[in-house]
């Protein structure tokens, strides 16, 4: 069964085919894929494929995607998950996006904090990672104001439009005893 998480603002939750046009407006932004690692959506049939890869990952236990819908209000302003996920080796590494029309409205950080606390204590997870691109200030420093660490930087790790970037890579990994079976 699919988590249903919540935040004092946002719903966190499933996100189903008939969020298409949602899903479509955000990956259709410019802003949005900037930094993103693939091209901008130019048909919502992009959006129902990328609905339909999130769910498979699901059940195939490789990632887990929420939508992010602010409370008593209908539709999804971005997604949020883990990807790369690995039960046996107990890590993910987190993404998310969320339409300019929502920057700077702490809707991020809220859902990036509930989903790592969840990832965490559920999951089990002992090591949540991060990979941005060096020119996405503002997402280098939502995971650091988030408690994650600065790993080092990974050279030509992503393409943007055909031409390569750096990233830096972050993690958040609990202090656990190294005795303790988990």
């Amino acid at each position: 069964m699919f988590p249903i998480l919540q935040t004092e603002r946002l719903n966190l939750r499933e996100i189903e085919l008939e969020d298409a046009a949602d899903i479509y407006n955000v990956f259709s932004n410019d802003e949005v894929t900037k930094y993103y690692g693939m091209k901008t959506f130019d048909t919502i049939e992009q959006a129902e494929k990328l609905i339909e890869a999130f769910a498979i990952s699901f059940q195939e236990k490789r990632g887990i995607r929420w939508g992010i819908e602010i409370k008593g209000k209908a539709g999804l302003i971005g997604t949020i998950g883990f990807n790369l996920w690995s039960p046996a080796h107990r890590r993910a590494e987190v993404g998310y996006e969320v339409h300019p029309d929502f920057w700077r409205t702490g809707y991020t950080s809220e859902a990036l904090k509930k989903i790592v606390e969840y990832g965490l204590q559920e999951m089990k997870l002992t090591r949540i990672g991060a990979v941005v691109f060096l020119e996405n200030e503002a997402s280098n420093q939502l995971l650091l104001n988030q408690g994650f660490e600065k790993e080092g930087q990974l050279k030509n790790y992503m393409y943007q439009n055909n031409k390569a970037h750096d990233v830096t890579m972050y993690s958040k990994i609990p202090k656990i005893n190294c005795n303790e079976e988990i």
